[in-house]
């Protein structure tokens, strides 16, 4: 994430507090969650990943196992001075060593396995440095990466981009603060590393020296605060569970702290640590601060128990213009209902299983935004559940194209779309919901992947074979027309009562047909008749779409996915009085009587068969087209029966025959 706090004048609009104030003053707005998000991030659009395909391939040539971070930080500067510590294991025999760090960080010295490397070789941000002694293949090494500097100084990025590692007055609580903000590659502004997302650390620590009164909010559990000279302390967190490089953080301010519990059913009491600016900050957010407790443990509840439940929670205070979901302690500039919940709800969706790819940037951002939503159902309205999802449609259906899937992986502002990769990843998060029809398999589909991918990366593929797994069948068309695809479809839906039963014909048209032109989807009709409303689920499995639907009671009208489940656009709903009126249209079946097949010629348009026993009931159905159709009949009892044909348009034909 990459905030730009010049977004917040326009961003107040946008405002969604809450909080109760116990004084006059204003606490700072809290902007809506996915666009606070997405804004914040897609200021680092002019940047990209700053690593050449040749030196990813070095570092490739080990995995991390264990981050360790010993600097000095204050609350007015972006200067860091101390050492990274890499743990790795080398997958092949290393004569030299790969990582990132920017060109305005000066390295003092890297020592591997106790001996001074050979020469340090900078490229902008590529560094490499040839090694005494080589790693064998399998083995475990030891880099020490000594370094000092100021993190990106003034005048190195455009204006409009801020800083991995940056500082700034908060005016209104008249608090000075420093913050990291690595996310999606830029972690390296600040620290030694490699910015891989397949190589999580198996764990990592962080020691910042500070001076007091200043405290240090970081990742995991504060082992403890060490006195210092000249008036400084040492915080020594540590971590130790499987962590993404752009998920180590720290934030530095003379923060007041206040700790609250969450106590999910079955599980430990969860410590809820919060460093807010100071008191004044705390009278004003402690309301929504305390909200906290109950989204884990709903989310504990439907998705599985809190993934760092033997750590911690908590919120680091800074000036971002939102939130970032750093692993055990959420950075945030202030607290509403959706801000608090999506960034949580990270914590199992984007650190507990972190995407493999920024291509599958929904993996995170869709599910944390979709915890805004499971939050609303369970701890707010059904009318504020209901406003979620229509925002998250409406922002998705303003523009006619766009695909969950990034293409564009250098592009920061492509990944953190807050229409693409938030709204409409939360909306096909919702549409899988309705696809299981199940909420039961739902939430244990969540709970399976959790499990699966816990502590590691995940691809699209791989959340697509957890829901065939549910769903018992392929959803390859699912994903096809919703993750790889692009825009949403719109129906426009015709229909007539003919006694009990409500003929329709929906007729679907997609948005960028171009790319995806057509949807093949469940949908809802709501039918209003003299004895209320039915729901009634039908197929949409072609462009037009003949059903015919049983209706108690006089229709007199039908709303189009009434209960907001599926992506759809402007839709219209039209009653056409000639449906389901037989009409005179001379066709011939032969031959009749009939054995084991009933030729069907004369049909003016393709046409649904049904064959209807003498007790009036359907034993065989079947899609005829228009020319050299045929109804397999080898199956069916001796006796006379009626058929009837309806076409796509409507039309109703009926005609008697007997099997022999």
């Amino acid at each position: 994430m990459k905030p730009n706090l010049s977004l917040l004048r326009t961003l107040l609009l946008w405002t969604l507090m809450t909080a109760a104030r116990a004084q006059t003053r204003t606490p700072v707005p809290v902007p809506d969650a996915a666009l606070t998000c997405a804004q914040a991030r897609s200021t680092t659009a002019l940047l990209k990943p700053a690593t050449t395909v040749s030196h990813r391939r070095k570092m490739d040539r080990y995995d991390v196992t264990y981050y360790k971070l010993d600097i000095a930080l204050e609350n007015t500067s972006r200067n860091v001075a101390g050492y990274a510590r890499m743990q790795a294991r080398a997958t092949q025999a290393l004569d030299s060593l790969a990582f990132e760090l920017y060109p305005s960080l000066v390295i003092d010295s890297v020592v591997v396995n106790g001996r001074r490397g050979l020469g340090v070789r900078r490229s902008v941000g590529d560094v490499t440095v040839g090694l005494a002694q080589a790693v064998p293949a399998a083995s475990l090494f030891n880099a020490y990466i000594y370094y000092h500097g100021a993190a990106v100084p003034n005048g190195q990025l455009p204006p409009a981009v801020d800083y991995a590692l940056n500082t700034a007055l908060v005016a209104q609580y008249n608090t000075n603060v420093t913050w990291s903000l690595s996310e999606p590659f830029y972690a390296y502004e600040w620290w030694p590393c490699k910015q891989v997302l397949t190589d999580k650390a198996d764990s990592s620590d962080v020691w910042v020296t500070t001076t007091n009164p200043n405290k240090v909010g970081s990742n995991g559990v504060l082992e403890r605060v060490t006195p210092l000279a000249n008036n400084k302390s040492r915080y020594e967190w540590k971590q130790r569970y499987p962590i993404d490089y752009y998920l180590i953080s720290v934030a530095v301010a003379p923060y007041a702290e206040y700790v609250n519990y969450a106590n999910p059913v079955g599980g430990a009491r969860i410590p809820i640590v919060n460093y807010i600016y100071n008191q004044a900050a705390l009278n004003d957010f402690r309301a929504e601060i305390d909200r906290t407790p109950g989204f884990i443990e709903n989310y504990s509840k439907l998705v599985g128990p809190y993934p760092f439940a033997k750590e911690k929670y908590g919120h680091s205070m800074a000036p971002i213009g939102g939130g970032m979901e750093h692993q055990t302690m959420t950075t945030q500039s202030g607290f509403s209902f959706t801000l608090t919940a999506h960034e949580l709800f990270h914590q199992w969706f984007g650190d507990n299983v972190t995407c493999a790819s920024w291509e599958d940037i929904w993996l995170n951002e869709g599910f944390a935004s979709y915890g805004e939503y499971l939050s609303y159902e369970a701890l707010g309205t059904p009318a504020q559940a209901r406003a979620w999802m229509d925002d998250a449609h409406n922002t998705t259906q303003r523009v006619p194209s766009g695909s969950v899937r990034v293409s564009d992986t250098t592009s920061t502002s492509r990944i953190f779309d807050s229409r693409l990769s938030y709204k409409k990843g939360a909306a096909v998060i919702h549409m899988l919901r309705y696809l299981l029809n199940d909420d039961a398999k739902f939430f244990h589909a969540l709970r399976t992947y959790q499990t699966t991918y816990g502590g590691r990366t995940a691809r699209t593929t791989d959340l697509q074979k957890v829901f065939e797994a549910e769903a018992g069948r392929s959803l390859g068309y699912f994903f096809e027309q919703w993750y790889r695809g692009q825009g949403y479809p719109s129906f426009n839906i015709f229909w007539n009562q003919v006694g009990d039963k409500l003929y329709v014909r929906s007729v679907e048209i997609a948005s960028w047909p171009t790319t995806t032109p057509f949807f093949d989807t469940d949908l809802d009709l709501g039918i209003t008749t003299s004895a209320g409303v039915q729901v009634v689920r039908f197929h949409q499995n072609q462009s037009t779409t003949q059903v015919v639907l049983p209706v108690t009671g006089t229709a007199t009208d039908l709303q189009i996915d009434p209960n907001q489940w599926v992506l759809d656009g402007s839709s219209t709903v039209q009653r056409d009085e000639t449906l389901g009126i037989p009409v005179e249209v001379e066709f011939a079946i032969y031959p009749n009587p009939c054995f084991d097949y009933l030729k069907v010629a004369g049909l003016p348009a393709a046409a649904h068969a049904e064959v209807i026993d003498a007790l009036g009931r359907t034993v065989l159905q079947q899609n005829l087209q228009a020319i050299d159709s045929q109804i397999d009949t080898h199956n069916l009892a001796s006796g006379l029966y009626q058929l009837r044909l309806t076409t796509d348009a409507g039309q109703v034909l009926k005609s008697r025959f007997v099997r022999l």
